[in-house]
C-alpha cells in the first residue's frame, strides 16, 4: 500500500505547485494592479451601448445571423486543420470528401451574400 501511494506523490506535488502558483498570480495582480476606475472603465463594453430596459428584450436578427455565420467559418476552420495534417495518409476519398464539405460551405456563404445577410446598414 506504501509503494502505490509513493507513485501518486509526483501529482500530488504537480497539484500543490500549480494551486500556489495560481493562488500567487491572482494576489500578485491584485496587489499590483492599479485601481483607478474612471467612466470609460465602468462603461458598457460588451455590446456598445448602457444597458435598459428590461433583459429579455428583443435584439435585431443580424446579431444571430453573424453568431451562425461565425460558428459555421470557425467549424469550417476546425476541420481544416485535423484535414491538412492527415492528408496524405487520407487519400483521394479523403481530399474529394473535404472538396463537397467546403462545396457545402461555399454555397451556403454565397447563398447568405446574395440574401444580402452580410450587409450592415
Amino acid at each position: 500500500m506504501k509503494t502505490l501511494l509513493v507513485e501518486y506523490l509526483p501529482i500530488l506535488l504537480f497539484l500543490v505547485i500549480a494551486t500556489a502558483m495560481s493562488v500567487g498570480a491572482v494576489v500578485a495582480s491584485y496587489v499590483v494592479g492599479p485601481k483607478k476606475p474612471d467612466p470609460e472603465k465602468n462603461s458598457a463594453y460588451e455590446c456598445g451601448f448602457d444597458p435598459f430596459g428590461d433583459a429579455r428584450q428583443r435584439f435585431d436578427v443580424r446579431f444571430y445571423l453573424v453568431a451562425i455565420l461565425f460558428i459555421i467559418f470557425d467549424l469550417e476552420v476546425a476541420f481544416l486543420f485535423p484535414w491538412a495534417i492527415s492528408l496524405g495518409s487520407i487519400g483521394v476519398f479523403g481530399f474529394w470528401s473535404m472538396m463537397v464539405f467546403l462545396g457545402v460551405l461555399t454555397i451556403g456563404f454565397v447563398y447568405e451574400w446574395k440574401k444580402g445577410a452580410l450587409e450592415w446598414e
